[in-house]
């Protein structure tokens, strides 16, 4: 398992406090050298953000928002790795008190990882620590260390109860611990005698604090963590909350209330809540979890335990370093942040709606930011000598996760215990959510995917001359329906793959209320996320029953922790992407791509202003994604799964490689399918119209790079033709 104790970080980096604004609004920079140098920053509009020299190449146009002069560079620091911190109280300085906590260890190291720890009124402490193989108390006072030690041999995923307790008067310490081994109880304890002990201030759990970061994380669940003002007297476990006598219970933490938050609360007779850190999970099993339910909600006590990570991040806190305010005449548009000190540079991406109240564009081109903040810092281990050639070659974005790691990762990865990632903020650098980041070594194109990808489509409107208004994921989930009711059409990007029920509502709503929708992309519209005002900046899934997955939720884990709501994919959750935009996913190779071959559909009378001046039959086997139009990942209409009975398919793919196979949800066996169609059938992606009985109209093109065949020839060519005569006809120009 990964080893974050080094966490290289960028030269100068940081990130903004939000997404997306519009003119007279403000932003607040946040940003951290590694070097006390002076930097520069400035705004550009982002046109291209390719840095392939065989297409537009990294285009910019500076804009003025008043920076002027340079800015001081410091280091601010990262406090990543989740905990829970309970605040200081009198009632902590009891002359007698015991700590028990159930844990079940996720990692075993040989280096020690902390339970629980304190520091006393004048900053001596002490921590319950435990690898894989030892129990130990640490005391510290002034410069003097003691430590306590017991044998215990864990096992990952198993259940232990642990505990540490004092008597200040007789400076006796006692530590111990009880486990089931092959069905037999085991209790090892000790007593001790420990000089010069000393009442506590506040408590943290999963991790200790060193000048207020946090380090040697426990990885792996707590649960049932309590206090008491009393010793055992028995050879047995301390009792657990629920049986302790009277007086005894000085606090209990019971991790399943308040599930969707970042507090935990005590049920003790003093209430001392406490605050988690950097977004650990809840809703898990707990030690006494039967099966019997598979909701948190409909069995709490079973529920009851809390996952902690030691690179768990939800907000860097950085302070801010300078504000900048969108100009009242700027246009809506995808824009950056571009610093420089010396010879680094970073540009971090945000979002200019148009001004309320003016006039809007008849295009609004929806960013599908809540996708790339479910990739952010995706480390993908193939930044290989031939990608870092590529980088200088191109004058690429040199910065890479596979290298750079303090910023968290994103949901396609596992933390350091093996648990799959599922919660992801935008409130740190997004390593790959920045012009000219290469995501594979492409032989035949640029090997871009997200942000970078969907600049081909941004540079198509500039060079065709369309304008547009943007929004992004966060603001149409925000915002809901007022947002984008007025626009004659609504366009996505190359992959808009996560969404909340707001937004899935809303995009229907407008498509069936006469809005014009083009999905440009493939393997869209795929999996559930939730949001929580609280939280802002910070989505989550759960990988539940099948589809392509990075990894799989347990069982019983399966509902998200902010809101209680079933996770996975909307396909499960009776949502198919047919249903929407007439096509979903349906089959994924490697990142290379085919073209697609007009059908019978597209020679109807009623379809032929679509390939007005398209002289291709072929189309699309040309572009900078794959070298290819159809490709990667496929979509395909299904009247079954509800693509609209007015749906007609334009054009299929065809001739794709033997790396490419039928999506898992598709599969009921290695050979039969839920069509009944053979697997390899399966493989191909559908361009799809529907006109709607309620004048609202679909096009979709089924494919994740179509987009990158948009500006090959300058822009001549039959997929540029044909997208321009949709988006003419459903703009209205």
């Amino acid at each position: 398992m990964e080893d974050i104790s080094y966490l290289k970080r960028l030269p100068i980096t940081g990130y903004l406090n939000n997404i997306s604004g519009r003119p007279g609004d403000k932003f607040e920079a946040k940003i951290s050298s590694e070097k006390e140098a002076e930097y520069s920053a400035e705004i550009v509009r982002i046109i291209c953000a390719d840095p392939n020299p065989e297409g537009p190449g990294l285009r910019y146009e500076l804009q003025d928002f008043g920076l002027f002069g340079s800015y001081q560079g410091r280091r601010q620091e990262i406090d990543i790795g989740s905990y829970a911190e309970v605040p200081p109280h009198n009632c902590f300085t009891a002359k007698k008190m015991l700590l028990g906590t159930l844990i079940q260890p996720g990692l075993l190291r040989e280096s020690f990882s902390v339970i629980a720890s304190s520091t006393t009124i004048n900053a001596d402490g002490w921590a319950l620590k435990v690898n894989a193989n030892t129990l130990k108390f640490t005391y510290y006072s002034g410069k003097k260390k003691e430590e306590v030690y017991i044998p215990i041999q864990l096992n990952i995923s198993s259940w232990y109860h642990v505990w540490a307790g004092y008597d200040v008067e007789k400076s006796q310490l006692l530590l111990g611990y009880q486990a089931k081994v092959d069905g037999n109880k085991v209790v090892q304890k000790r007593s001790v005698k420990l000089n010069e002990l000393k009442g506590l201030s506040g408590l943290i759990l999963a991790a200790k604090k060193i000048n207020y970061l946090s380090e040697q994380h426990f990885n792996g669940r707590l649960e049932g963590t309590s206090l008491y003002t009393c010793l055992p007297i028995s050879d047995e476990a301390p009792c657990f909350p629920e049986d302790s006598r009277d007086g005894e219970l000085l606090a209990w933490w019971d991790f399943s209330i308040a599930v969707g938050t970042q507090s935990i609360i005590d049920r003790g007779p003093l209430a001392l809540g406490g605050r988690l850190k950097n977004i650990p999970y809840r809703g898990m099993r707990g030690a006494g979890w039967s099966g019997s339910s598979m909701h948190w909600k409909n069995a709490p006590k079973e529920y009851s335990a809390i996952h902690f990570h030691e690179d768990d991040l939800y907000d860097c806190c950085w302070d801010t370093d300078f504000t900048f305010e969108v100009p009242h005449n700027i246009k809506s548009g995808v824009y950056g942040l571009k610093l420089n000190q010396d010879n680094d540079e970073d540009i971090i991406p945000f979002y200019i709606l148009p001004a309320k109240g003016h006039k809007k564009n008849k295009i609004c081109y929806l960013a599908s930011t809540f996708t790339y903040q479910a990739y952010a810092n995706h480390r993908r281990g193939n930044c290989d000598s031939e990608m870092r050639s590529r980088m200088v070659e191109w004058g690429a974005n040199l910065h890479n996760p596979d290298d750079y790691t303090a910023y968290g990762q994103s949901t396609y990865n596992f933390h350091p215990d093996g648990t799959g990632t599922s919660i992801s903020s935008r409130l740190r650098p997004i390593l790959t959510h920045r012009p000219g980041f290469l995501t594979f070594t492409d032989r035949a194109g640029s090997g871009l995917r997200h942000f970078s990808a969907d600049s081909h489509l941004l540079n198509w409107f500039e060079d065709i001359g369309f304008e547009f208004d943007v929004i992004t994921d966060e603001d149409l989930d925000n915002t809901g329906i007022g947002l984008i009711s007025d626009y004659n059409t609504l366009i996505t990007g190359s992959h808009p793959e996560y969404h909340t029920s707001k937004m899935l509502d809303t995009l229907q709503s407008y498509r069936d209320s006469g809005g014009k929708l083009i999905y440009l992309g493939g393997n869209g519209f795929y999996w559930k996320i939730t949001r929580t005002p609280t939280l802002p900046g910070v989505i989550e899934l759960r990988r539940a029953e099948g589809g392509i997955r990075a990894w799989a939720t347990a069982p019983g884990e399966s509902y998200h922790q902010l809101d209680g709501d079933y996770g996975g994919l909307w396909r499960r959750n009776g949502r198919p992407p047919q249903a929407l935009v007439g096509v979903g996913f349906s089959a994924q190779g490697l990142f290379e791509s085919s073209y697609y071959r007009r059908m019978p559909d597209s020679y109807k009378s009623s379809t032929k202003w679509i390939f007005e001046n398209v002289t291709e039959e072929k189309l699309g086997d040309y572009g900078l994604s794959g070298g290819g139009a159809a490709g990667f990942e496929l979509d395909r209409a299904d009247y079954e799964l509800g693509s609209p009975v007015e749906t007609m398919i334009l054009a299929r793919s065809e001739n794709h490689s033997d790396s490419f196979v039928a999506v898992p949800e598709e599969l009921l066996s290695h050979i039969n399918t839920v069509t009944g169609e053979n697997p390899n059938d399966l493989i191909r992606a559908e361009i799809v119209y529907a006109k709607l009985p309620k004048g609202g109209e679909i096009f979709s093109v089924g494919s994740i790079c179509f987009c990158g065949s948009l500006n090959h020839n300058n822009g001549k060519n039959g997929i540029s033709q044909m997208l321009e005569n949709v988006v003419r006809r459903f703009a209205n120009l």
